[in-house]
C-alpha cells in the first residue's frame, strides 16, 4: 500500500511538473509573439490558425529576423541568448532591418529647434535634468548644422514628457525594466515629442537608467532616425551603459544624422583666407582659455580646442565634445597641476576635473566651494604656480590665490593685478604656466612673464603659437 501511495505521489508529482513546464513554455511563447508584434510586425491574427506549421514557420521567420537584426545566432528558435536579448531594457520604437531612417524620411524643414521639458522626474535634481538635456541635444548638433534652443512656455517643436503607463499616444509604458522611453519623428502635433518612462529610475550615472544615453537615443529618432543593427550606434534599440567620459556616436549615427542634415560644415575651423592657416591665425582671435595637458597645450574657443607641442608651431584642432562629450563648449578657464596630472576646467560659477585626459565623476562642482564669495560668477583666468604650489584666479581686474596643499583660499585676498603683476594690465583672456614663465593673453596680444623675477620679458601676437 505504502508503494502504491508512494508511486501516486511521484506521477503526480510528475504531472504537476510537466503542467509547470508546459504552462512556463506557453509564457515564453506569448512574451515572445508579444515583443515580435510590438517590434517586427508580427501579426498572428492574419495567420488561420487552423494551419498551425504556417503560423510555426512564420514565427520562426519573424525570430530569425530579430536574431539577425540584433546580432544574434540566427536559429528562428527561442533559446536563451534570444530570450535574454527580448528581456532587456529598450526603447518602444520598433526595429528595421538595417540601419535607416524613418519610413517616409521625415526630416525638420528647419535647423533652429525648439524644445521644452513639460515636466520633470523626482529621481533627479531639475537643474541635473536640464544640463543631461542640454547635453543630449548637443550630441547631435555637434554633428550636424542643427541648433537646438530651449522655451519655457508654449508648444516647442519637440515637447519632453515623464509619463507612466497609458498617457494619451496609444503607446502605454510597462513599468520599470522594459520599454523605457519613445520618441515621434518629425513633424507637427504630436511629432518629435519624447516621452521617458517614470517607472524607471532616471540618473545621471550608471545606477538606474542613465538618462543622458537613452535621450541621446530618444532625441534620435525625434531628428529622423530610425533603430540601427550596429551594437556600437547609440540607435541600437536596447540600452546599455557605456562609460559617458568615453562615450562617442557610432560612424552609422553620424552617417545616418548627416545623411538628413549635413555635416557642420559651416562651424568647422576654416582656413584663414590671409594667411593660409587655421582659425587660430585670425590676427584678432582672442583664446577663452589655454592650459598645458599633460606634454601639449591647449587652446579653447568656443565649442573647439587646439593641441599642440610647445617646441613646435603645428596644432591640431578639434570639437571639445569629440574628447569630451560631457563637457560643455566655452571653457572660460584652465589650469594644470602637473604633478598630479590634474587639469580643471571652468565655465560660469561651474568647474570639472580632468585627469588622464578623462573627467572625473563628481563633477561639476560650484567654484564658491572654492572660497569666492556669491558675487563672483565666473573666472576670467586662471594658472598654477608649481613653485609655491598655489593657484591665480584673476576676476576682472582683481585676482585670488588658492592653496592647492591646504585646499583653501589665502586670506587677504582678493587684490589688484596690476599691484603683483607688474606690466599685466586687466582684463586677462587665458594665462597658461611653462618653463618659469607665466604666458598671459591679451586680445591677440601674448606677453611672457617671468616668475621668478616678477616682470614681463616679452611682448608678441598670440599668432606666433601657430604655424601662420
Amino acid at each position: 500500500m505504502k508503494f502504491f501511495l508512494l508511486t501516486m505521489v511521484l506521477q503526480a508529482i510528475a504531472a504537476s511538473g510537466a503542467a509547470s513546464l508546459i504552462s512556463s513554455e506557453e509564457n515564453q511563447d506569448k512574451f515572445a509573439s508579444d515583443y515580435l508584434i510590438r517590434f517586427y510586425n508580427f501579426d498572428p491574427k492574419n495567420i488561420p490558425m487552423t494551419k498551425m506549421k504556417v503560423n510555426t514557420n512564420f514565427m520562426e521567420k519573424k525570430i530569425q529576423e530579430m536574431q539577425q537584426f540584433m546580432g544574434l545566432n540566427v536559429t528562428g528558435k527561442l533559446d536563451k541568448s534570444t530570450l535574454d536579448m527580448m528581456r532587456r531594457p529598450r526603447c518602444g520604437m520598433p526595429d528595421v532591418h538595417q540601419f535607416t531612417t524613418m519610413r517616409g524620411r521625415p526630416v525638420w524643414k528647419k535647423y533652429f529647434i525648439t524644445y521644452r521639458i513639460n515636466n520633470y522626474t523626482p529621481d533627479m535634481k531639475r537643474e541635473d535634468v536640464d544640463y543631461t538635456i542640454q547635453k543630449a541635444f548637443q550630441v547631435w548638433s555637434n554633428v550636424t548644422t542643427l541648433k537646438f534652443r530651449r522655451v519655457n512656455t508654449g508648444e516647442a517643436d519637440i515637447m519632453i514628457h515623464f509619463v507612466l503607463g497609458a498617457h494619451g499616444d496609444f503607446s502605454p509604458f510597462d513599468g520599470r525594466g522594459g520599454v523605457a522611453a519613445h520618441a515621434y519623428g518629425p513633424g507637427p502635433g504630436i511629432g518629435g515629442d519624447a516621452h521617458f518612462d517614470e517607472a524607471e529610475f532616471w540618473t545621471k550615472n550608471y545606477r538606474g537608467t542613465n538618462l543622458f544615453l537613452v535621450a541621446v537615443h530618444e532625441f534620435g529618432h525625434s531628428l529622423g532616425l530610425g533603430h540601427s543593427n550596429d551594437r556600437k550606434a547609440i540607435m541600437f534599440p536596447t540600452l546599455s551603459y557605456v562609460d559617458l567620459n568615453s562615450f562617442p556616436l557610432s560612424p552609422d549615427d553620424i552617417r545616418g544624422i548627416q545623411s538628413l542634415y549635413g555635416g557642420p560644415e559651416k562651424d568647422k575651423p576654416s582656413l584663414n583666407p590671409n594667411t593660409g592657416g587655421s582659425a587660430a591665425c585670425d590676427p584678432n582671435m582672442k583664446f577663452d582659455a589655454i592650459t598645458t595637458m599633460e606634454n601639449k597645450i591647449f587652446f579653447f574657443k568656443d565649442r573647439f580646442f587646439w593641441s599642440k607641442l610647445p617646441t613646435s608651431p603645428k596644432s591640431n584642432a578639434s570639437l571639445i565634445s569629440s574628447l569630451w562629450p560631457t563637457l560643455p563648449s566655452g571653457i572660460q578657464a584652465a589650469y594644470e597641476i602637473g604633478a598630479r596630472k590634474k587639469v580643471f576646467l571652468f565655465k560660469d560659477d561651474k568647474y570639472w576635473l580632468i585627469s588622464n585626459l578623462k573627467p572625473q565623476p563628481g563633477y561639476p562642482k560650484s567654484i564658491h566651494s572654492l572660497g569666492f564669495p556669491d558675487f563672483v560668477k565666473k573666472i576670467d583666468a586662471a594658472v598654477f604656480n608649481p613653485y609655491l604650489y598655489k593657484t591665480y584666479f584673476f576676476v576682472d581686474h582683481q585676482y585670488w590665490r588658492y592653496d592647492e596643499k591646504k585646499q583653501f583660499m589665502d586670506s587677504g585676498y582678493p587684490k589688484l593685478i596690476t599691484t603683483h603683476f607688474l606690466g599685466i594690465k586687466p582684463k586677462i583672456d587665458a594665462v597658461f604656466y611653462y618653463n618659469r614663465h607665466y604666458y598671459f593673453y591679451q586680445g591677440s596680444n601674448v606677453l611672457e612673464y617671468n616668475v621668478l623675477h616678477h616682470r614681463v620679458t616679452k611682448r608678441q601676437r598670440s599668432s606666433i603659437d601657430f604655424d601662420c
